[in-house]
């Protein structure tokens, strides 16, 4: 039983590490606007 605790608590720590850098990095970092140019080829067009 003691081990079953064990792997809970590390994979609680584990969980709660993963969530806290996913929160990190929606919170702190900024995406940077840019242009985007997409072609498109002709053949998309014709039917």
């Amino acid at each position: 039983m003691p081990s079953l605790i064990r792997f809970l608590v590390v994979v609680g720590v584990l969980a709660g590490l993963v969530y806290g850098g996913l929160y990190a990095l929606a919170t702190f970092v900024e995406p940077k606007p840019r242009e985007m140019t997409i072609r498109v080829p002709p053949e998309k067009f014709e039917r």
